[in-house]
């Protein structure tokens, strides 16, 4: 069983915490988790680049000459992507679908190996409680100086909405919030350490757990 130091607001240690293996030493496959990181980019990526084709440019409804007598080439419509500011041909379109299925299994596992690995790394802090008697940003600051993480970039998790908390912790660049049962994979590894209190952590093994089926 991995344990970690149990710290207070104060970073002193004041005892130690066994995690549970099924979520905190799962081996990692990094291809599981790149597929993982991959997806869940590309299903976040916004569609903003946008052209319009010839029937979607306004104007044009005239033909611009006669079809023969004028010497010049045949034109039917001044939209035509061969002109400037008509239409474009093969560019951009918003109806665009990046999206990539990736099934809620792998997406699990692949979550509880990068917990793993923030276990072995010793990149996971876990405090005693965590709360604030006013919303003071000077107050969290003071919290995670006295941390291992301090002046890293750390997610901090939390078991239940607490607004003295969100709002204290809104200044800080270097601190990103996430609620307990919906962490990801990418803020996760783009974030050094990953602070959570042992509420939180309850309701990470209990959301993230493999139950393993019995068999009847």
């Amino acid at each position: 069983m991995p344990k970690v130091n149990i710290y207070n607001l104060f970073g002193k240690v004041v005892g130690q915490e066994e995690l549970d293996a099924n979520v905190f030493a799962v081996a990692a496959k990094p291809e599981v988790i790149q597929n993982v990181v991959v997806a869940q980019n590309a299903n976040s990526r916004q569609v903003i680049a946008h052209t319009k084709t010839k029937g979607e440019v306004r104007g044009g409804g005239k033909k611009p000459w006669k079809q023969k007598g004028t010497g010049r080439a045949r034109a039917g419509s001044i939209r035509s992507p061969l002109w400037k500011g008509g239409g474009v041909t093969f560019g951009p379109r918003k109806d665009r679908n990046y999206a990539i299925k990736i099934n809620k299994k792998v997406k699990n596992k692949a979550l509880r190996m990068v917990l793993s690995e923030k276990v072995r790394e010793e990149k996971l802090i876990l405090l005693d409680k965590l709360e604030l008697a006013e919303a003071k940003t000077k107050k969290i600051k003071e919290i995670f100086t006295k941390l291992p993480c301090k002046d890293k970039n750390s997610l901090l998790s939390l078991a239940k909405r607490d607004a003295k908390i969100i709002k204290a912790v809104k200044n800080l660049a270097k601190i990103r919030l996430c609620a307990a049962d919906s962490l990801n994979v990418v803020d996760l590894l783009r974030n050094e350490y990953f602070v959570l209190d042992k509420e939180a952590l309850q309701k990470v093994v209990a959301v993230y757990k493999k139950v393993k089926k019995v068999k009847k």
